[in-house]
Formats: C-alpha cells, structure tokens, sequence
C-alpha cells in the first residue's frame, strides 16, 4: 500500500450525462472518476484493502483480485472515495451465500478511472438455470448496503453471475454514467438482474447502459426513485417488482430511456395470493422500445416465477400510473400492452398518454383500465 497526493476533486453533483436517450443507442466508453482531497493511498493487494480504508481519506485500487471465497467488504471512508483502476477479477466461487463486494458509506463516492472494469467470469457460471438450480451462484454481485448521500459512478462491469447490484437500506443514493454488460451471457445467463432495490429512498440513476438476461430494474420496496438515460438490451426491462407481502413502492419515475430486443419494456407485477402492499405514484414517461417480445407495457397481478397463474389476486394494490410517451414497435406475437389485474379496486388510477406502440396485440382486463389508452 503506497500513499500518494489528493487526486482532483469530486465534482459536488453528479453532472449532467447524455448517454442513451429516447431513440439513442447504449454507450461504448465511460470517461472515469476522480477521487476527493485528502490523502489516498493506492492497493495493489486484496490483503491490504481493509486496513487502508480504516486510515486514509481515499483507496485506490490497483489491479487488485478477489480471491475465492473472500469478500471485498469496505466501508467507505466519510467524505473520501473507493477507486478502482486496471481489471478486476473475481475468482471463480461456486456458493450461493457469497456476495463479492459489500459496500457502505456515508457522504461517501466510489468510482472507476478510466478504464477500470469489474469481472465477475460468468462463463463459469452460466448453465441457463441462474439462481433456480444449476451451479451454485453468487445470488448477488455487489451490494450497496446502508449508503447515504453517495455515488457510485463511471465503471465497467461485466460477466456478472446472476442478479448484480442489490441496493438496500440506502438513502440519497447517485448512480451514474455506468456499463454493465453481461452480453456475453446472452445464451445460458439467467437471472441477471442488473439494479435489485429495496428498502430505499431518493435514488437517482441516470445513465446506465444495461446487457443482460433479466430485469433491467427491479425495484421491491422503497420510495422516491428516478432512473433517468437508461439503455437497457437483452432483459425483462424496466421493472416494479415483483412485489410480495407488506412492502411498499412509492413515487418511481423511469424517464427517458430505450428499452431494446428485450421480453419486456415497462413492467409492474405483483405476486398472486400476496397481500398488505402497495404500488402507487409510478411514471413511466419518453420510452422507446424496439424488438420487445413479450410486454411493452405490463401490469399483472397473477405474477409467480417462471409461470403466472393467469388467475390475478387482490391483495396488492396498484394506483396511480401513469404511461406516457411510450413508442415502438414490437414483435407480431406480442402485446403492446396487457394488463391482468384482480379488480378496479386492486388498481386504479391508470392514465394513458402519447402511447404509439405498433405490430402487437393488446389485452386488458378489467377493460375500464385500458378506456384511455
């Protein structure tokens, strides 16, 4: 571990990024972080990670590895920053209850330089059963857990063995200017979720460009979100849920996003026989979808994994959404849209605006839900 002079500082916001809007296509490069002042000193063994985050303002990672079995758990120090430089490897770890890297912070940044990647090699995972059987597998990547009023920002993240980001307990969270590719999996990848989010408040993701073999967002619980530019390709799309018993979504907006060659585009589902949840203020605005085989647009209340019942329940309550905007096209067996729920009181309040979806079905039931669409 060598110490080395304050890097240039953190700008005080995340900046503005134009990367994947409406009718854009996904990024190919990200321009790389900068640390904070104060003293950083730069890692260059996995061994030595813990300690430099207990005494210096800033850790630099440098071509470090995370060896079999072991977990890069840090907390990161209050008002400082984790970088990464170079590529780093995690090692091959066949074990469902291992999460690679555990981050925590407050008032905290972690970030890439240029060029830094992350690699999960995947392809030793990946049999096209994910996290339902199989090979045994890091259930999560990375998990975000308890962060507040920080970023995570301008990293490559690839080969990811199943689910990615698992983002809990955080509040005043920033993401930005992120690639994370798992288009290598394309075949036998399965349950590849790129953003897990629950238990959060005032998220902010804008700028993510997303390869992978699920959902591209999922949010479980949690309140107050906007996930802004994204790019997602090969999933199940922009997610709510699915919801299960006694949580709560509220006030989530996906906006100016693509949604390409994916099952879904904009999704809300909730688990059938569930109760005690609610799903409500959510906005979908300015999608543009391409290539969507199953759902454009999507609300169900008969979700179960793998094979929805297609006998929806009412204990969740959906209210409150609003669709606007959303153009496309999609494949000729398809839905534009399809909503499946138990009752107009189980959801309400579903608006419709500047929809202009062609080239698939449409289905609605109760059909007063679709009156405007």
């Amino acid at each position: 571990m060598s110490t080395n002079a304050a890097l240039d500082p953190a700008p005080t916001a995340a900046p503005e990024v134009k990367l994947a809007k409406r009718g854009g296509t996904a990024i190919s490069s990200i321009a790389g972080g900068s640390g904070v002042g104060g003293t950083t000193c730069t890692v260059t063994a996995f061994a030595s990670a813990s300690a430099a985050a207990k005494s210096c303002s800033n850790i630099l990672l440098s071509g470090v590895s995370i060896p079999a079995s072991s977990t890069l758990s840090l907390t990161v120090p209050t008002k400082g920053a984790l970088l990464f430089a170079g590529t780093m490897t995690v090692a091959y770890t066949p074990d469902a209850d291992y999460t690679p890297i555990v981050l925590k912070g407050t008032n905290a940044k972690v970030a890439g330089l240029k060029g830094a990647v992350i690699d999960g090699q995947g392809s030793k995972y990946w049999d096209g059963e994910g996290s339902n059987g199989g090979t045994a597998k890091p259930d999560h990547f990375i998990k975000l857990s308890d962060m507040q009023s920080s970023s995570f920002s301008d990293i490559k993240i690839q080969n990811w063995p199943t689910h990615l980001f698992e983002i809990t307990g955080c509040t005043g969270m920033t993401i930005y200017n992120v690639i994370l590719d798992n288009s290598a999996g394309a075949d036998l990848g399965h349950n590849t979720d790129a953003f897990d989010v629950s238990s959060t408040t005032n998220l902010y993701v804008n700028g993510a460009t997303v390869y992978n073999q699920d959902d591209c967002v999922a949010v479980n619980s949690g309140s107050d979100m906007v996930f802004n530019n994204m790019y997602c390709s090969g999933g199940h799309g922009l997610s709510i849920g699915s919801i299960a018993d006694d949580v709560t979504v509220k006030n989530v907006t996906f906006q100016d996003s693509t949604v390409v060659d994916s099952a879904n585009a904009c999704r809300i589902k909730t688990d059938a026989g569930d109760s005690g949840s609610t799903v409500s203020d959510i906005t979908y605005s300015n999608i543009a979808v391409s290539g969507i085989t199953t759902y454009a647009i999507d609300i169900q209340q008969d979700y179960e994994n793998g094979s929805p019942t297609g006998d929806p329940t009412t204990g969740i309550t959906v209210s409150g959404v609003a669709f606007k905007d959303i153009s496309g096209t999609v494949s000729s067996d398809a839905y534009n849209w399809y909503v499946l729920c138990g009752s107009t009181s189980s959801c309400m309040g579903i608006t419709w605006s500047g929809i202009s979806l062609t080239g698939g079905k449409t289905s609605c039931s109760p059909a007063s839900l679709c009156s405007s669409a």
